[in-house]
């Protein structure tokens, strides 16, 4: 049984698929999927293609369909040609790009812990390490368009249910450099040993032919695969129980030996050349055309000198036991769009026949046309008078009740569209703020939509903090300027407030509390940059605020020496009259005595 797959059950003559995309087994489109000639899937009838991937590939196609406005034409692919009339006004793009902006926030940003106590008068322990690393990190951030290349990746993971983010040491640059890749070309092959990451991963695409270049159709794979060092390859022969095996000592676990390297090939394939059962992990080696880096090394089994995969992928949600894939946004409200298309298809029909009437006319004296002698047909139209007889009867078709309780739907088809996706009214903009009492009932209505931000933030914590993990051996592996050899530090992606704070009472309860004492410069700064305050770095701030406050107790130090140096004003001039009096006396009677 293929990874991420439950057993089938055999209902009657048919079978009934529970797996990862389910919710999807009502669609009829999703059995063309594989099938030979298929129009609405032609793509999948590669010979290529693994055949335990159909149904994810095929799903990953449909979502995109209705993030396009092009399900109906998907679903006419299937043979349902009454699908191109099908009215499709962008709920789908906007349900996700709400998602995803609640997701996201307004910003998102790199942090490792104990950065925040470098700037203390005595810092902790490894604290000056982590902000420097910190520091390496978010400029390596700006360099590679990370929040940029976030919005690329979320955004496939919240409409799709999947991600691909691959990392790779660039020597020109002298850094490592991260792409997003459509989760349709991410193939992992799952081993019998593998629990939490793939110690094989392929990336694979077809090539369109190109006949003005010479180039034929063709299938591209890049493969990252675990295996022991061969030998000859910058490792260290140990002679162990009779055997030798290559070992490496990696910079980030300077104590510790290993034998495992990862390997990178890239290479090609023609589709003449491919037959029947050589899919993507089988495909003929002795057919491949391997590519060539610019420095002219061959991609075959090439040696990373890494001991990981540097692929990350991200899933929307938390997956189901046994299941490495999320779930798209869209995933339980998809009838709901089906029909509130309909609906909405519907309400269209229907304001054609109110705003133009269809009318029955009796005993109405038509226009005869001169040149054919018969009568003209009449139109509905502004100013348009018709002529009836003293009998003569004009009768309209009032569809306004229906096209009233359409209307009706529509807006129950959002509400349950918008409850079911746990997205909220509130959250959607749809929820009129004069029904709202109280903002304590507000944030009751968002209460569903704060689950699923939390549920999806959840899902990546770990995946960003493996990204940043591997940035980091990359540079040490690379030997970047300012890594050296050592423990790899944690580090997170901190994400802003997904709905608007009271930052007035925030500020409130960060200055009462800092000012009884309760709480430490560092946490009432990060209060406050959690609460939406334009702070970009909490340590840089709270040193500013110190170095701030140490200024103007200098200054005060400075004043009070000044007064006493240079009095003002009457009385202290005779203050000062009166202490030089004083000090008179007490020399002359020094003298005297």
């Amino acid at each position: 049984m293929a990874r991420g797959r439950r057993p089938e059950e055999t209902v009657g003559l048919r079978q009934l698929v529970i797996d990862a995309w389910s919710w999807l087994n009502y669609k009829p489109v999703m059995a063309e999927a594989g099938r030979p000639g298929s129009r609405a899937f032609p793509e999948l009838a590669k010979t290529w293609v693994p055949p335990h991937e159909l149904r994810r590939l095929a799903a990953y196609k449909v979502l995109a369909s209705y993030d396009n406005n092009q399900a109906g034409q998907l679903a006419a692919a299937g043979g349902d040609a009454s699908a191109l009339e099908r009215r499709e006004p962008g709920d789908a793009a906007k349900l996700v790009d709400t998602a995803l902006g609640y997701l996201l926030g307004s910003e998102q940003t790199i942090t490792v812990e104990g950065a925040d106590h470098a700037a203390e008068e005595t810092p902790q322990p490894g604290a000056v390490e982590a902000a420097a690393v910190q520091d390496r990190l978010r400029k390596w951030a700006d360099k590679e368009l990370l929040t940029f290349r976030i919005q690329q990746a979320e955004r496939a993971a919240v409409l799709l249910g999947d991600s691909v983010m691959v990392l790779a040491w660039n020597p020109a640059k002298q850094r490592p450099t991260l792409r997003v890749y459509d989760p349709g070309f991410f193939f992992p092959q799952w081993g019998d040993e593998d629990e939490d990451f793939p110690s094989r991963v392929h990336l694979a695409w077809e090539l369109p032919a190109d006949d003005e270049a010479g180039l034929k159709a063709r299938v591209r794979r890049v493969t990252y695969e675990l295996g022991p060092i061969a030998e000859g390859v910058g490792g260290e022969d140990v002679e162990g129980g009779g055997s030798t095996a290559e070992i490496r000592t990696y910079p980030w676990e300077p104590g510790r030996a290993s034998n495992v390297t990862c390997y990178l090939t890239d290479a090609e394939w023609l589709l003449e050349d491919l037959k029947n059962g050589e899919t993507l992990d089988q495909l003929p080696m002795d057919k491949a055309a391997y590519r060539v880096r610019p420095d002219g090394t061959e991609l075959n089994r090439l040696d990373l000198m890494i001991d990981f995969v540097p692929v990350v992928h991200i899933a929307n949600t938390i997956p189901d036991g046994g299941e490495p894939w999320g779930r798209s946004i869209l995933a339980r409200v998809l009838q709901a769009l089906d029909e509130l298309a309909a609906t909405d298809s519907d309400s269209s029909a229907a304001s054609a026949t109110t705003g133009t009437p269809i009318i029955g006319l009796a005993g109405a004296r038509l226009p005869v046309d001169r040149a054919t002698g018969k009568p003209q047909e009449l139109q509905v139209k502004a100013g348009a008078v018709w002529q009836l007889g003293e009998t003569g009867r004009m009768d309209a078709l009032d569809t306004s009740p229906q096209l009233a309780e359409l209307r009706a739907r529509v807006d129950h088809l959002l509400e349950r569209i918008a409850a079911n996706s746990r997205v909220t009214a509130a959250g959607l903009g749809t929820l009129d703020a004069t029904e709202v009492p109280s903002g304590y009932a507000l944030k009751l209505a968002l209460g569903p939509l704060d689950a699923l931000v939390g549920m999806m933030r959840l899902a990546r914590e770990h995946k960003y903090r493996l990204l940043f993990k591997m940035v980091q051996r990359l540079y040490q592996a690379g030997r970047g300027e300012g890594w050296s050899s050592g423990e790899t530090l944690p580090a997170r992606l901190a994400w802003a407030p997904h709905t608007p704070t009271d930052r007035a009472a925030v500020l409130e309860e960060v200055v009462t509390a800092y000012g009884a004492g309760v709480l430490s410069l560092e946490t009432a700064v990060t209060m406050l940059l959690e609460a939406g305050y334009p702070i970009k770095d909490a340590s840089q701030e709270v040193a500013r605020i110190r170095a701030k406050a140490e200024e103007e107790a200098a200054a005060r130090v400075e004043e009070a020496a000044s007064r006493r140096r240079e009095p003002d004003g009457e009385g202290d001039r005779e203050m000062s009259e009166g202490v030089t009096e004083q000090e008179t006396g007490r020399a002359s009677g020094s003298v005297g005595g």
